[in-house]
């Protein structure tokens, strides 16, 4: 159940997926072809890694408080742990922190990322999660969806995910589920699932699930980093162990990359509830969609061209 079988066979005609470069072989290439997803092994160090739980820790504590930074917590437990990781399931929109925004620089993940999105990089949307022990109320639990439904810029193609594990992650600990060579469909109508209790907000999730289609596990150690590609059909289970499973992550796209209008489309219901949230934050009377991105973009590698 945790290993689907995940197409290596070669295909006649070009890559569609990734630019030419002297960083992937011929077979990851063609392995992010077919699945839509690249696992490299022990990218990020242990160093890295720890300066990033050590300034996740200081922003639950609020020690520091970054601008324009999300924290989402449980609000369940925070009259037993107080503020701490105990209580902060995730920090989204770290750009403006200097110690996280490292993680989008780092030159080891760069040279990776650029081989999808080409010399001009973006770093567009930027989370460090920390999925809390969840085996009752599973309320973070991320249901089975496409990242892209969330982005009005384009071509998909061009827009790639880095996920780092900041420990082991496992089927214990829920770790992320990919179903291999979804990112060659469409995109797909997405909405909160109907799952009593279940529900987090902004937790998107297919309104019409294909059970059918394998699900690979992606067991990781600490460092590991899969890129994927923004149609890629995945999630996370919840986390039935007594500690805490972090990640960190960024989508990255290249600034050549366009805004689209979502009006009439699938994702227009998704651009009323980000507007809301922000008009309520920021006490504004009218906020623009791309507003909010340029807001949350900032320039990693060359030039910024149009994000």
């Amino acid at each position: 159940p945790t290993s689907a079988q995940v197409s290596v066979a070669p295909h006649s005609g070009r890559f569609c997926y990734t630019l030419d470069n002297d960083v992937l072989s011929t077979e990851q290439r063609q392995f992010y072809e077919d699945n839509g997803y690249l696992l490299i092994r022990n990218l990020v160090s242990d160093q890295d890694i720890e300066r990033f739980r050590k300034e996740f820790t200081r922003i639950c504590k609020r020690e520091v408080k970054p601008p324009g930074v999300m924290i989402m917590k449980d609000e369940s437990r925070k009259s037993q742990f107080g503020q701490s990781e105990s209580v902060v399931n995730k920090v989204q929109d770290f750009q403006e922190d200097e110690e996280l925004f490292r993680y989008c620089t780092l030159p080891e993940v760069l040279k990776y990322v650029e081989c999808f999105t080409g010399p001009n990089i973006m770093a567009m949307h930027t989370m460090l999660i920390n999925k809390l022990p969840d085996s009752d109320q599973q309320t973070f639990l991320h249901p089975m969806h496409q990242d892209l439904h969330y982005f009005p810029f384009r071509p998909a193609s061009r827009i790639v995910c880095a996920w780092t594990a900041m420990e082991r992650a496992h089927q214990d600990n829920g770790c992320l589920v990919v179903q291999p060579g979804t990112h060659r469909t469409a995109l797909k109508p997405h909405g909160y699932p109907q799952w009593e209790g279940k529900t987090n907000k902004l937790f998107h999730g297919l309104l019409d699930e294909d059970e059918k289609i394998p699900k690979v596990h992606l067991v990781m150690e600490k460092g590991d980093t899969v890129f994927f590609h923004p149609l890629l059909i995945h999630g996370s289970g919840i986390n039935r162990t007594s500690g805490f499973r972090k990640s960190i992550s960024c989508h990255f796209a290249s600034s050549e990359c366009h805004y689209i209008d979502v009006k009439n489309t699938t994702q227009e219901h998704l651009e009323k509830e980000l507007q809301e949230m922000v008009s309520k934050k920021y006490n504004a009377t009218s906020v623009e969609l791309k507003d909010i991105w340029n807001f949350r973009a900032r320039l990693v590698q060359g030039e910024r061209i149009n994000l």
